[in-house]
């Protein structure tokens, strides 16, 4: 085998500029090089080039499309376009080329477009003209798209594996925090108590759900495209059921038009990337604000931290402050898409060239973002002293008190009505419910009695609680039992 030819531009697998030969301003480049010459008679423009290349952004395809060029082979053998001999001389050729790339020995040029001519170029430098039998029955349209659905359910696994920790942090905090007690709030006022383990495993749902929509995502991800070419099928009697079973396509896309047109598959992951992102804006927002002194209810790990070039008292939660902030990219990037399809006709346009700069980047964003949750989840700690010290501040327990009533036949508004009388006296009087004497309950309502003493305060008022998924002692102990079921099986699913 030949050696693809050197070039002294050549940049490594994760570099992100490009390597040309010739001027960058103007002029037109050899067209031996072009997949697509035959009909023309001018060379492409140099500044063509550089504007419509792609290799910058897609050469991280290039293990998928190595994989997708391999069982393309196989079905073509299966067939016998190719034969056995051919067959392995292609794996044999697109293995050392996927060798060559991951160790940085491979050179990118712009003059071949992106990592599918890449990966074809050097394989004919390599084998001669058994390379050029490997596109036979595809496109680059059919291709691009099945290197992407391939690369997206890679890195929605991944995804998955990092919301599993995620979930695994906040249940492993469970059992510690179990008797710590915190103000939950609406509109950012205090409402009612709530065990801080109940709201540990109400992140757990979010993420649950995010899992949730990931997995159905994939199952529309995971379908072939492949062998639609370049929008109307071909009349080579390919095999799509092999293709699909060499690379694990649940099922095959049945209409062709639609294959080569279709993002619909990266619109959906950008959007399950945001409501993931957005889960974790609502977490970082929060402890953002539970770590200031005026909440003082989280100190953050000083690890996830960083300091300010003048005051030398702070301590910023600079990581959380960029989850939130990174929100914006993700969110971004799903508009972007959306705008990029919403006017394409049928079927493959060049305008999607540029659906993989964003669906990359959410990527990218999301992972990084979900390697720090884990830890920074697991290193912080809650403020016991500062926490039980303002509890009884926001009569946390008034709702608990008018369901007393309720329960004693009170209708719900005249009891509704009695029991915010009764707050208004104590916040007259700066004190919490419970020391209001009961000759003052009695002048507001002559039903109550000593038992009213028994459900008053943050914990009376978290241990009266009933109902299924509430933030009743049993009920939160169940549901921790339960998650952490739901994480070993989780873990075991993703072995």
């Amino acid at each position: 085998m030949s050696s693809p030819q050197k070039n002294k531009h050549s940049q490594s697998a994760g570099s992100q500029s490009v390597g040309s030969s010739g001027s960058s301003n103007s002029g037109s480049s050899s067209q031996k090089t072009k997949a697509w010459s035959g009909v023309f008679t001018e060379g492409t423009d140099r500044r063509v080039e550089l504007f419509t290349e792609s290799i910058s952004i897609d050469r991280r395809l290039y293990a998928v499309d190595i994989r997708g060029s391999i069982a393309h082979a196989q079905m073509l053998r299966d067939i016998e376009i190719l034969s056995e001999e051919e067959f392995h001389q292609i794996e044999e050729g697109l293995l050392e080329i996927r060798r060559r790339i991951e160790e940085n020995k491979f050179p990118f040029n712009i003059e071949f477009e992106d990592i599918h001519m890449h990966i074809e170029h050097a394989l004919i430098e390599m084998i001669g003209d058994v390379g050029r039998k490997l596109h036979t029955a595809r496109s680059r349209n059919d291709q691009v798209v099945t290197d992407l659905r391939l690369w997206i359910r890679e890195a929605i696994d991944r995804i998955d594996r990092r919301l599993v920790d995620l979930q695994a942090a906040f249940v492993g905090r469970c059992d510690d925090d179990f008797d710590v007690i915190l103000p939950g709030y609406t509109h950012m006022q205090r409402a009612q108590p709530v065990i801080a383990s109940h709201i540990w495993l109400a992140y757990c749902e979010k993420f649950e759900r995010d899992r949730q929509r990931l997995h159905d995502c994939r199952s529309r991800v995971n379908i072939l495209g492949l062998g639609a070419a370049a929008l109307a099928g071909t009349s080579i009697p390919i095999d799509r059921t092999k293709t699909a079973e060499y690379l694990g396509f649940e099922q095959i896309a049945a209409n062709s038009l639609d294959v080569s047109s279709d993002r619909d598959f990266v619109l959906e992951t950008a959007f399950c990337l945001v409501e993931i992102a957005i889960h974790l804006s609502t977490l970082a927002e929060e402890w953002i604000l539970w770590s200031t002194s005026e909440f003082n209810f989280i100190r953050l790990p000083q690890a996830f931290c960083t300091g300010s070039s003048i005051m030398p008292q702070k301590v910023n939660p600079d990581v959380l402050e960029l989850i939130r902030g990174k929100t914006a990219r993700v969110v971004g990037n799903l508009q972007t898409l959306l705008v990029l399809t919403k006017g394409l006709p049928l079927a493959y346009n060049r305008d999607l060239q540029e659906d993989k700069p964003p669906i990359f980047d959410s990527f990218d964003t999301m992972e990084a973002v979900l390697m720090l949750a884990a830890p920074l989840v697991e290193g912080a700690v809650l403020n016991r002293e500062s926490i039980v010290g303002r509890l009884d501040r926001g009569y946390l327990d008034a709702t608990i008190l008018m369901e007393y009533l309720i329960l004693q036949g009170v209708p719900q508004r005249t009891a509704h009505e009695i029991v915010g009388r009764l707050v208004r006296l104590a916040m007259e009087r700066d004190v919490p419910l419970v020391k209001l004497p009961l000759k003052e309950f009695h002048e507001i309502y002559e039903g109550f009695d000593y038992n009213i003493f028994s459900i008053l305060g943050a914990a009376n008022a978290v241990a009266a609680m009933k109902s299924y998924g509430s933030t009743a002692p049993n009920q939160v102990r169940l549901q921790i039992d339960f998650w952490k079921k739901k994480i070993d099986r989780a873990y075991r699913e993703l072995r």
